[in-house]
């Protein structure tokens, strides 16, 4: 773990790296495996138009296709001061939707989205659908999801502030993500400071070979050669 929390300068910087080159930098340090780490295409950029984010997970579970019965129903209330009291923000909402298909009802909508800004959060993560995609795109909340469908349905909060399995990736509450056009990654805390710099390494190497491919003297020997050199 870090020391101290990053500061809103430091996650700034990361935000506007593209997903695809941070994962590259986490590749160079061998923390995890290559194919962990991130969501899968099932979780996708709703509102493209709207900017990258980054912030500290907090999880929920939610339940769409029926009434609550012996699964039980999370207080709302208590939710909401759950996130409220978490920090250090900005805060990034991740609800995975227990159903099979996660695709029944929304939780996210307009007045989701106005809550969870309120509360901090700079946008939102889910497996399961949303609704209101045209107020929620004018307000300017950014969500990663499935689907879109029409109805909330028996939407309902099962648990919260636990780990949750969303798009392939176990994402824990505290969990530092980024997510952009491309996807949802999930940043290690020990290497966070150390991103930047691992991304400008790894962009001299891959930019000396893309120039190489556009001169006038490039070769698959020379290539071959100049990749054993970098």
């Amino acid at each position: 773990m870090i020391d101290s929390p990053l500061s809103i300068e430091e996650l700034e910087v990361l935000r506007v790296i593209p997903t695809p080159a941070v994962s590259n930098a986490i590749e160079t340090f061998g923390v995890r495996p290559r194919n962990a780490g991130y969501m899968g295409p099932e979780v996708r950029q709703m509102f493209p138009a709207l900017p990258p984010v980054i912030g500290y997970a907090v999880t929920a579970c939610t339940v769409s296709a029926h009434g609550p019965g012996l699964e039980g129903m999370a207080s709302r209330a208590d939710y909401w001061r759950y996130v409220e009291a978490s920090g250090p923000g900005p805060l990034v909402a991740v609800v995975a939707d227990l159903d099979d298909p996660p695709v029944i009802g929304a939780f996210f909508g307009e007045v989701n989205a106005n809550i969870h800004r309120a509360l901090r959060c700079v946008g939102a993560i889910t497996n399961s659908g949303i609704r209101d995609v045209d107020e929620v795109e004018a307000f300017g909340f950014p969500i990663w999801a499935g689907s879109v469908v029409v109805s909330h349905a028996y939407v309902h909060l099962v648990d919260f502030d636990t780990p949750v399995l969303v798009g392939g990736l176990l994402v824990r509450p505290g969990d530092l993500l980024l997510a952009d056009r491309h996807g949802v990654i999930q940043i290690p805390l020990e290497i966070a400071r150390d991103i930047p710099e691992a991304v400008r390494r790894v962009e001299v190497r891959e930019r000396t070979m893309i120039r190489y491919c556009q001169s006038s003297e490039f070769s698959a020997d020379g290539l071959a050669d100049l990749v054993a050199r970098l």
